[in-house]
């Protein structure tokens, strides 16, 4: 067998930029290129070490492995460098990670949202680590004089057929002069040969975390630095008219305060009040000073029930868009054996991360250089582009650990405040939100109202769907997760049937919130499927393989006949989700086991973000209304590999804790175009007695891309609870959060 083919040879400029590492140390840099390809980059040519490569091995052995994507918990900053490791062939307890900087020039996108970081990365991450043991593989066989098929890798250790071996640390200087090998010319391990992934790995940062290590972006502390509040106005889009800024300058520890007058976009920058000062606490001191005169603006008038009232004023009335019309759902609703008729309601509700808003940034030297927690560097680094006018070059933006982002740290809105802030300010300066900030300032999940009607014949299957769905957006755009697609789930599936949305438009703040769209849409779906499963006398998991059918695949929709030729959905893989479905009952043993009155069980499935979901929940509910999960089994389709096990289950179990704390406690009220909640007193999350007392997670290993999981486990969990709920007592849940509805039975 022939050694493979290998590019062209590096030049002597190229092989002292490889080699001008700290220590002669050996790094390899890759980006991925708009066809997918992995390329070779340059490697500093400075010794400082400063992260500009994935992977980066010293001569005396120490492998470092640079993370790209934002870190907020979801576990991508271990995941992904345990895929370059395990072909790269050092064990995991021998890699050290590193935090990269923003820069899409060199590492490609670094967006972490949508549960897109394993699927975007996965196959190049391969490529990547197999490249870089290609080389070391080589640089071996160059050394002894033998071929490199005659060659393995082991344990950073390249070992020779004949027993003897080198260490990739005394391989660094010889293949720092080799050329990078063609994608085509490198072999990958394969996955019946893996010794790591799908293995159970801690988070690389928890040691870190629990011993109180500076990680987060409210950890950073520079010299110098000084710290910020912002002040905005309660109502949203409100601005300042005056304020006391003499008065607050003069009080204790306060170095400065001035009025920033926003650029007029709601998400980008508010206009508001700064406060600079020696401290948080001088800072958060001399607000309590501060007197405000504001211009509440034009949303002052509007609040969460006059919208509701007007949803059901309007719910008999055409929608404002048909999204999708199939057949004749009137008429199949008028010759239907049952009918059934619900209103479903979800509120505003906050992210409520853990870690409130926070961005240090430091104006000098024509430099606007940031350090903050965000989802998406470049929508900040835009946002500071555009609104502040800094050149793109001339912006550096370190990426920290972020206390938790369920799409709130997609928004930049705190960073181009702190960027806006540190331009006037002659020193690094950190701005900190207070919990109240975060909640009355957030970029909220839209509510909604669903007005439901459904027919089904005289064997119980389904025969007409209608929805009228009432939706909240801006400028004539609905906000993120607040637009129904007429192939949401019956769409397709169902002859008669009938989707419209009308919007309201507001100037209350919208964006993603944890599997936008989904994470509402699956309840109300499900859940009244499931009424439509108990008015035809049908068993809730039978209907719904009912309603899958027996096709393998749905071809992309066109939203029927209202947007004709216009494809509103991908194709969507029906075998995956009805094998899926099937899974997840047989691990819960669905239909085998008895219930008292007061407990039962409930089922629901979706697909979102990739990832293929049937889940399974078994609830209590006392006679006095009060609800206990004892067990949620969860089945899950994310194709061939797991990654970490343990990061999985950590993302599927929290999504179902996530989910049944919204489910039981969380909501806004909005009025005279503000909160009402200000703080976790008002607005609490769930506890820990509050959690399932039992969470099993069981992954369906199939054939297909390996996908993400911080989104698509979330979205079934409510229908689930909630059906189980109906199964116990015999209420139905028709709104979020549970303390609307009387859950007491006799």
């Amino acid at each position: 067998m022939s050694t493979p083919s290998l590019a062209q040879p590096v030049g002597r400029r190229d092989f002292l930029k490889l080699t001008g590492l700290a220590g002669g140390g050996f790094a390899l840099a890759f980006y991925i290129r708009s066809g997918g390809e992995a390329a070779a980059a340059d490697a500093a040519a400075t010794g400082d070490f400063s992260p500009n490569a994935f992977v980066r091995i010293a001569r005396t052995g120490a492998v470092t492995i640079v993370s790209k994507q934002p870190e907020m918990g979801q576990g991508v900053k271990t995941s992904l460098p345990m895929i370059i490791a395990e072909q790269l062939e050092v064990p995991w307890k021998d890699i050290a990670i590193e935090q990269g900087d923003f820069d899409e020039k060199k590492y490609g996108s670094q967006n972490a949202g949508g549960s897109q970081s394993t699927p975007s990365n996965y196959d190049n991450f391969h490529v990547l680590g197999a490249t870089v043991r290609t080389m070391l593989v080589e640089a071996a066989a160059q050394t002894w004089g033998v071929p490199a098929t005659e060659c393995r890798a082991e344990k950073a250790t390249v070992i020779h057929t004949s027993g003897k071996s080198l260490k990739y640390g005394q391989l660094v200087a010889k293949a720092a002069t080799l050329p990078v090998p063609a994608k085509e010319a490198v072999t990958l391990k394969q996955p019946k040969d893996f010794t790591l992934l799908g293995t159970r790995i801690a988070q690389f940062d928890t040691p870190k975390i629990v011993t109180g290590k500076s990680l987060f972006g409210i950890d950073v502390k520079l010299p110098g630095m000084l710290y910020a509040i912002y002040e905005k106005c309660p109502a949203f889009g409100g601005k300042v008219v005056s304020a006391n800024l003499n008065e607050i300058k003069a009080l204790s520890g306060v170095k400065d305060a001035f009025i920033l007058e926003g650029n007029g976009k709601v998400k980008e920058l508010v206009p508001g009040v700064a406060i600079i000062a020696d401290s948080t606490w001088s800072a958060f001191s001399a607000r309590k000073q501060l007197k405000i005169v504001w211009d509440e603006g034009k949303v002052v008038n509007e609040s969460w029930e006059s919208f509701l009232t007007q949803a059901k004023e309007k719910s008999t009335q055409p929608g404002g868009r048909t999204l999708r019309k199939d057949g004749d759902p009137d008429a199949a609703l008028a010759s239907a054996a049952k009918t059934v008729e619900a209103q479903y309601s979800y509120p505003f509700i906050s992210h409520a991360n853990l870690e409130p808003q926070n961005t240090t940034a430091h104006w000098h030297d024509g430099i606007m250089e940031i350090w903050s927690p965000t989802q998406i560097p470049s929508i900040g680094t835009g946002m500071v582009n555009r609104v502040l006018g800094i050149a793109p070059e001339k912006i550096k933006l370190h990426l920290n650990r972020a206390g938790g982002g369920f799409g709130r740290r997609i928004g930049a809105d705190y960073l181009i405040e702190a960027a806006a802030i540190a331009q006037k300010v002659n020193a690094p300066v950190k701005l900190t939100w207070s919990r109240e900030d975060d909640m009355r300032h957030d970029q909220y999940r839209p509510g909604g109202i669903h007005f439901l009607k459904g027919g089904v014949d005289a064997k119980g299957k389904v025969v007409a769907w209608k929805n009228h769905c009432f939706t909240f957006g801006e400028g004539g755009s609905a906000g993120s997760g607040g637009s129904l697609s007429g192939d949401e789930f019956p769409g397709r599936w169902i002859a008669n049937y009938q989707a419209d949305q009308t919007m309201f438009d507001t100037g209350w703040p919208m964006g993603p919130w944890r599997a936008p769209g989904s994470c509402v849409f699956a309840w109300v779906m499900h859940s009244f499927i499931d009424e439509l499963a108990h008015a035809g006398g049908r068993d809730p998991l039978e209907l719904r393989l009912e309603l899958l059918g027996d096709k393998d695949d749905m071809p992309a929709g066109n939203a029927g006949a209202a947007t004709k030729g216009k494809q509103a959905a991908a194709g969507y893989n029906v075998a995956r989700m009805r094998n899926v479905l099937k899974f997840a009952a047989e691990k819960a043993g669905w239909g085998k086991k008895k219930f008292a009155k007061g407990s039962g069980a409930g089922i629901a499935f979706h697909f979102s973000h990739r990832g293929f979901f049937a889940q399974v929940a078994e609830v209590t509910v006392s006679k006095d209304g009060q609800l206990k999960v004892d067990r949620f089994v969860t089945g899950v389709d994310i194709g061939a590999q797991v990654v970490n096990l343990s990061g999985a289950e950590n993302q599927v179990e929290g999504s179902v804790i996530d989910a049944l704390g919204v489910l039981m406690y969380q909501e806004l009220n909005i009025e005279r175009g503000r909160t009402v909640q200000s703080n976790f007193n008002d607005y609490p999350m769930i506890r820990i007695t509050d959690a399932p007392a039992k969470i099993e997670t069981h992954f369906l290993k199939t054939a297909f891309p390996t996908t993400g999981l911080g989104e698509p486990a979330l979205p079934p969990v409510a229908p689930a609870i909630c059906n189980a709920i109906f199964a116990a007592t015999g209420k139905r849940v028709r709104q979020f959060p549970l303390s609307r509805t009387d859950l007491r039975w006799t």
